[in-house]
């Protein structure tokens, strides 16, 4: 059980579907403007810059389409910096991110991505730290799908799935570093004339 937010991403042919206290929670997939695309050429953000204080974690972007928002979200997720913010500045700059309403919110999937204080402690005495790329975004296909059978869902809560692939960079004191490929599904949600926010993370990752 995911706090108030069900997620079921049932891959292999079915259907991968938000709901909310007994409620469907997706949406019809919108029409990506072209900064946005499905295509690696789309919005890339950027790993955390300076003036954000001392935690590596950006604000998040004003933004209202799901996919630009979902790559950000990843980039924001894969990105840390143990040698310079501790465990909980992680965390709080990341709960900016969440959307405020508690009933579709599962921050414990989004937390579950940082390591835990005693393993974060470790990951500062090695000066370990990683920025991420992302090389595209799109809407599961089952997710598509399941909104197709019914469009009227997206005006009960506005929540999209979307899937981000890309890559992590690691490094660590002495010269050490390393390149992981990574792949996420989010749930997002994008209500209209409001900028988009951060539901959870899907336990298993749609194609």
């Amino acid at each position: 059980m995911i706090g108030a937010l069900a997620v079921l991403l049932v891959l292999a042919g079915a259907v991968a579907w938000w709901t909310g206290n007994g409620k469907h929670a997706g949406a019809t997939p919108p029409k990506p403007a072209p900064a946005a695309s499905d295509s690696p050429g789309g919005v890339s953000p950027t790993s955390p810059t300076a003036g954000t204080g001392r935690s590596a974690v950006p604000a998040p972007p004003p933004v209202a389409d799901p996919l630009a928002f979902a790559r950000a979200s990843a980039v924001m997720l894969w990105t840390f910096d143990a040698r310079t913010t501790s465990h909980a500045e992680q965390l709080a700059g990341m709960r900016a991110w969440m959307t405020p309403e508690s009933t579709y919110a599962d921050w414990d999937s989004v937390q579950a991505q940082v390591p835990d204080p005693v393993l974060w402690s470790r990951l500062k005495d090695n000066g370990q730290h990683a920025s991420a790329t992302v090389s595209e975004a799109h809407f599961p296909s089952a997710f598509k799908q399941a909104l197709a059978d019914d469009p009227a869902a997206i005006t009960q809560a506005y929540i999209y799935a979307v899937t981000v692939r890309g890559k992590t960079q690691l490094a660590w004191t002495g010269g050490g570093s390393g390149a992981e490929d990574r792949q996420i599904t989010l749930a997002i949600q994008c209500r209209p004339s409001t900028d988009c926010r951060l539901v959870a993370v899907a336990p298993r990752v749609a194609p």
